[in-house]
């Protein structure tokens, strides 16, 4: 068995427990949180599930890397803390432990990630014989494994179109959600993700990877953004109210260029509730969320993945699709030489082992 590490325990960390937990050679060995009111309870209470695993959850970051975790799953934000995120990963990789994480977008495609990202993982790496693969929370198989499989049914391929539409008022991120994405804040308010050059931040790296997974050249990078305000007041489950005359809606693209046109494209439609900009896309079989790939070309190839997890919830869904990424790759990276891993050194592979299996 892979002994292995989840660090965090919000929306992602929830669900990696439960899918490491899942997993046939992977098992659970502990569990790190930053908020002391975690702390001493039991993994399964922390990922809503039932019963006990018998791993209480500590802050003790030195003692659980001291016991020699082979992997861990690094669940914490990296949205605002970036460099923090940093420096916590080369720690868990110079400890020896293969490392999957959605948290370090510049990574998603390393080749092309600055030198201050890239450069410390690689030295943690040599020092410490771990491994690292970044896959993203959006999730990273809708931005790179799907297209470039939807690609290869194609004769012709003219574009790739990924699509993100999310309903953010079931999600538990509050200061995501209204500090970097700017739901509920003044239209003048410019939040950081959606500032000029941030998208092409996150989200640029994969398009460099598809362009090199279709040995492609892109002339460069541009970005669009669209946002709209909210007519009425509306009431959130988890994050409370958001005013009328706020931002209720964001729809951006990030664009690959080649030859002028707009070839591989990134695009999000979030809103905080449904009636706003109801005129933009919205998920095909209704609910808060839903992944899309389109295929221009002949044939025009169209794939929507909903998924739901946490009862019907669409967006704990998305985030367990990009957590089962993850996890589902711990056993071929420790099989695989100490190293700095992508979606398309990474194989997707089918379920083995859980087939019918019982959750808890």
């Amino acid at each position: 068995m892979i002994s292995t590490v989840v660090w965090g325990t919000g929306n992602v960390g929830r669900a990696a427990i439960r899918a490491v937990e899942a997993h046939p050679v992977l098992e659970l060995s502990a569990v790190l949180v930053h908020d002391p009111a975690k702390v001493g309870r039991d993994a399964a209470q922390l990922a809503s599930m039932d019963g006990q695993l018998g791993v209480a959850a500590t802050d003790d970051i030195a003692a659980v890397l001291a016991a020699g975790p082979r992997a861990v799953v690094y669940a914490a934000s990296g949205d605002i803390r970036p460099d923090e995120a940093l420096a916590d990963i080369t720690r868990a990789i110079r400890a020896g432990a293969v490392v999957v994480t959605p948290a370090l977008y510049p990574l998603y495609d390393h080749r092309s990630a600055p030198p201050e990202f890239r450069d410390p993982v690689l030295a943690a790496v040599g020092e410490g014989g771990g491994s690292l693969f970044v896959s993203g929370v959006d999730p990273g198989w809708a931005n790179d494994v799907l297209p470039l499989l939807l690609s290869g049914l194609g004769t012709t391929v003219d574009a790739i179109r990924c699509q993100e539409i999310f309903d953010y008022s079931t999600y538990d991120q509050e200061e995501s959600v209204r500090d970097l994405v700017g739901m509920g804040h003044p239209m003048e308010y410019q939040p950081l993700m959606l500032a000029p050059s941030v998208p092409t931040m996150v989200w640029g790296g994969q398009l460099r990877l598809m362009a090199r997974a279709l040995e492609v050249e892109l002339d460069e990078i541009r970005e669009t953004m669209d946002r709209r305000a909210l007519d009425t007041t509306v009431r959130t489950r988890t994050m409370g109210t958001f005013e009328a005359g706020t931002q209720g809606a964001v729809r951006f693209e990030v664009q690959g260029i080649i030859e002028g046109e707009a070839r591989i494209v990134i695009e999000h439609v979030t809103r905080i509730h449904p009636s706003c900009a109801p005129d933009w896309p919205t998920p095909p079989g209704g609910g808060d969320g839903a992944h899309r790939v389109v295929i221009e070309g002949s044939p025009r190839i169209e794939v929507a993945v909903e998924a739901t997890d946490e009862g019907e919830n669409r967006s704990a869904g998305g985030n367990a699709t990009a957590v089962g990424r993850l996890v589902n790759a711990i056993d071929w990276l420790v099989a695989a030489e100490p190293g700095l891993y992508d979606a398309l050194d990474v194989p997707l592979r089918p379920a083995v082992g859980r087939l019918g299996r019982k959750k808890r």
